[in-house]
């Protein structure tokens, strides 16, 4: 019987752009790494705001599993039509009432979304919501794996910390920008402060430049759009435990388009 499962957890996927280097590059990776679960964050995949039905089935069919959200998970009013049929979580720390499920259980891991409150929405305690579904799920699995979307790198490192031998995964998503510090807690848990995107990296994290430099340069309100040139695919690749849920490693990776390098 098998004793571990794989999972890949993919970065903020970005507009058009975006979802089609999930579908160019993802069947082959599944396979080529012998993946279990695939997990990726959706928000963005309509527009690079939101996402809609056209959008979550192109990632589904495209070989995801279970889409992450964050803050701006509820920005296209067609989300309402799917978000409580399809396996997309929402921050589970949005108040009680608000549509959709904040965690997902699929092939025995745990899948739970949290938004930070740093710099971004004053949304209820993250760490205290982390706290209360880890209880509810202990006695169903071991292998939890939470999406920390969060602008403040202090606040997703402090939850690594709060959470190392609770959970099995901590990825952090929301700034799209890949940070070097993979790495095992002490205790058990896979942790890396953002995991990057899934989009053109000539850009400036996703949207084109011109546009984003003449909002930094006038502060005059300007309509962002996606990019799509040089795409890059942001991943990391877990190994967890299915006994423990205690991860034995993280590996990240960035495949390019244009040659499809690998970087692990």
């Amino acid at each position: 019987m098998k004793s571990t499962i794989r999972v890949l957890f993919i970065g903020d996927v970005i507009g058009k752009k975006g979802r089609g280097l999930v579908s160019a590059i993802l069947p082959d990776l599944r396979k080529e790494k012998r993946i279990d679960l695939v997990i990726a964050n959706g928000e963005n995949t309509a527009g690079g705001f939101g996402i809609t039905k056209k959008t979550a089935n192109e990632l589904l069919s495209g070989g995801i599993d279970i889409i992450t959200g964050g803050n701006h998970i509820f920005a296209k009013k067609e989300v309402y039509e799917i978000i409580d049929e399809y396996p997309i979580i929402r921050p589970a720390n949005y108040p009680p009432d608000v549509p959709g499920q904040g965690y997902i259980i699929k092939k025995g891991v745990c899948v739970i979304s949290l938004c930070g409150r740093t710099f971004m929405e004053p949304l209820d305690c993250p760490f205290r919501r982390a706290d209360s579904i880890i209880n509810e799920v202990s006695e169903k699995t071991k292998v939890i794996i939470i999406d920390i979307h969060a602008e403040a790198t202090s606040e997703k490192v402090a939850m690594g910390w709060y959470l190392d031998g609770r959970v099995s995964g901590l990825i952090g998503t929301h700034t799209h920008i890949p940070t070097a510090d993979a790495r095992l807690l002490p205790k058990g848990t896979a942790y890396i402060t953002d995991v990057g995107m899934v989009g053109a990296r000539d850009s400036v994290i996703g949207m084109k430049k011109a546009t984003i430099l003449k909002k930094f340069l006038t502060q005059i309100p300007e309509r962002f759009e996606t990019a799509k040139k040089d795409g890059i695919f942001c991943a990391v690749i877990l190994e967890i435990d299915i006994d423990t849920g205690h991860s034995l490693s993280i590996v990240p990776i960035q495949i390019e388009e244009d040659n499809r390098t690998v970087k692990e």
